[in-house]
């Protein structure tokens, strides 16, 4: 249950921030929950295979700003594999990975 409310907060914030933000694009809800679900998959996959030697190299001191990258990478490689889908630049994918976690403490 818990998985299904992150991932609709998830897909609001991705649509919410279309309106914040002039350079992301997103076509409608149903794409936004589709591109939140990939974006946790490959959080939950390659962003930990990313993390771990990276959380290792900075001795954890510095994990949370490591999982913002990790996310906001996860985030532009989801840009790539949706047309739906678009970010202009890997700013926007930073802050949008900031409210995600912003928002993912709070809940």
């Amino acid at each position: 249950m818990n998985f299904i409310i992150t991932l609709l907060v998830n897909a609001g914030i991705l649509l919410g921030m279309t309106y914040v933000l002039p350079s992301v694009r997103i076509k409608n809800y149903g794409t936004a929950i589709v591109v939140a679900l990939v974006i946790g998959l490959l959080n939950a996959t390659l962003g930990w295979l990313l993390r771990v030697p990276l959380n290792v190299v900075t001795l954890g001191f510095l994990s949370f700003f490591v999982h913002l990258i990790v996310t906001a990478v996860m985030i532009k490689l989801a840009d790539k594999l949706f047309d739906d889908f678009e970010i202009a630049g890997f700013l926007p994918a930073v802050i949008i990975a900031l409210v995600m976690a912003v928002v993912g403490m709070m809940l």
